[in-house]
């Protein structure tokens, strides 16, 4: 069974940091691109980071550029986004997600696997 499971959520104040982690069963990420995304209420869900199952290139959002750090571990199957210097605006649920459609994408239609997402809420 595919299945994604993201941890590490919680309240932080702004200027801190937080490391989010995703585990995955039922597929090697090294095999698809694998991405975080967010979203915050009344908002659309909006791509954060990926890492391209092609060349293992990694792409962020303007918006996060300097602050945010994706990485994998491909022998634990397991996605990590770095968040550091964090601002209210990045409260939002945050999700991984996988796909095997692309190789890389911040379209959330194309994505096939997500896992339930974990509430990063930043104080000000």
């Amino acid at each position: 069974e595919v299945q994604l499971q993201a941890s590490g959520g919680g309240l932080v104040q702004a200027g801190g940091s937080l490391t989010l982690s995703c585990a995955a069963s039922g597929f090697t990420f090294g095999d698809y691109a694998i991405a975080w995304f967010r979203q915050a209420p009344g908002k659309e869900r909006e791509g954060v980071s990926c890492i391209s199952s092609s060349d293992g290139r990694t792409y962020y959002a303007d918006s996060v550029k300097g602050r945010f750090t994706i990485s994998s571990d491909n022998a634990k199957n397991t996605l990590y986004l770095q968040m550091n210097s964090l601002k209210p605006e990045d409260t939002a649920v945050y999700y991984c997600a996988a796909t095997g459609w692309v190789e890389a994408s911040f379209m959330p239609q194309e994505y096939d696997y997500w896992g339930q997402g974990t509430l990063v809420t930043v104080s000000s």
